[in-house]
């Protein structure tokens, strides 16, 4: 490929996973034995080439892929076969990704923009065991049994399986301009988009995306929300202390880093003891944990921008809410308003999608009726609560 000494290597979607073997178990765990997967992806940015990131971090046995394809899609599980590639790693085109790893694929040249909607397609010969996987992608993807892979469309093919959830796929790369500002969305299910719309990309990250592109940033946002994720406890997927050197301070490009966290902390420790009650951790607790995720991102010279924890008393969720969770959020949420905290700004989550009558509920206009995740409306007013400024300084 043609190389350009003004572009770098910078990240244009993201999808952070999680492992099949966790305790907690709220979503289809799967694995693929002889099956063609296709899933959707669609760019945050564009380049002049393009690289595809696959994962075998969770796995139990190596991952043999007998073949990857990419091409654009057309609708539902078509693709445009004049745009049909082969995707290779280390310039194969079967290949094996050993127990614990993450392997990048040869460059695809060719320019790609902001909102391409690309199909991966992967052969599965033999049986892979449990995956690592997307948790809320909300991109429907595919299986069929057999070797698909350059398969026009898997639409009305026998045994064809939707899929709910991603698998093996966390990124795509894209050569762009050096100076291009990647923003990454760190956090839970309010970045991973639970409660929006299915196959729409009404996500947070999405929504601020059109407000950049808007306003002719160079610069976009790639999301790692993991739904159900905590700051400070494992599951689902490792804690943001844990997990944030891999899924946030090097992701190529990256200078910015946005922050959601807390309600996981708050909620799960009761959801999982119902109808007993559960020790939650404290708002010193919860302010150690941040401000520790502050220092290191600061450590490698980014910038932080925190939000506030997003309301949710009378969720659905039995034990989920309780007065003591609520008053460590106010807690909380009061000193990253504050002059204290280590964040270099913040964006008021609680108070863009509030019921202003009673402040620690979602306002129904913004709530998916789960009383914890906001709809497709309440995904814009997060994202029209960031200032834009923030990501450009």
């Amino acid at each position: 490929m043609t190389t350009d000494s003004t572009a770098a290597w910078t990240a244009a979607f993201r999808s952070a996973v999680v492992s099949p073997y966790e305790t907690i178990d709220l979503f289809e765990l799967r694995g693929f034995a002889g099956h063609t997967l296709r899933q959707i992806i669609r760019l945050d940015g564009g380049g002049t080439a393009l690289r595809i990131r696959l994962s075998n971090r969770y796995g139990k046995e190596p991952l043999h892929i007998g073949g990857a394809r990419l091409a654009r899609r057309t609708e539902g599980s078509g693709i445009d076969s004049g745009t049909d590639t082969p995707v290779r790693f280390a310039d194969a085109e079967d290949f094996t990704i050993p127990v614990g790893e993450e392997i990048v694929s040869d460059p695809i040249d060719g320019p790609v923009t902001a909102g391409d909607e690309l199909a991966v397609t992967l052969w599965l010969p033999d049986d892979t065991g449990l995956s690592t996987y997307s948790a809320v992608p909300l991109r429907t993807g595919w299986a069929v049994p057999g070797n698909a892979l350059t398969t026009p469309t898997l639409d009305g093919a026998e045994g064809l399986e939707e899929l709910a959830t991603r698998h093996y796929i966390t990124g795509a790369d894209v050569l762009a301009p050096a100076d291009t500002r990647i923003a990454v969305a760190f956090g839970d299910s309010w970045f991973e988009g639970t409660g929006t719309t299915h196959d729409t990309d009404h996500r947070f990250p999405d929504l601020l995306n059109q407000r950049l592109r808007d306003a002719g940033s160079n610069g976009w946002v790639v999301n790692q929300g993991i739904s159900a994720n905590r700051l400070l406890t494992d599951e689902i997927g490792e804690h943001a202390l844990a997990r944030l050197e891999r899924d946030a301070l090097t992701v190529p490009g990256v200078t910015h880093v946005l922050i959601h966290f807390g309600l996981n902390d708050l909620g799960i420790p009761g959801q999982e003891a119902y109808p007993e009650p559960a020790p939650i951790p404290t708002a010193a607790d919860l302010i150690a944990g941040f401000t520790a995720l502050a220092d290191r991102i600061h450590a490698a010279g980014l910038t932080a921008t925190a939000t506030t924890i997003g309301p949710y008393k009378d969720t659905i969720y039995d034990g989920y809410s309780t007065p003591e969770g609520i008053a460590v959020a106010r807690e909380v949420n009061d000193w990253i308003r504050g002059a204290d905290s280590p964040f270099d700004s913040y964006a008021d989550f609680a108070a863009a999608v509030a019921d202003p009558a009673d402040p620690d509920r979602i306002h129904d206009d913004h709530d998916s009726g789960d009383g914890l995740h906001v709809n497709d409306a309440g995904a814009k007013a997060l994202a029209d609560s960031v200032d834009l400024a923030t990501l450009t300084i």
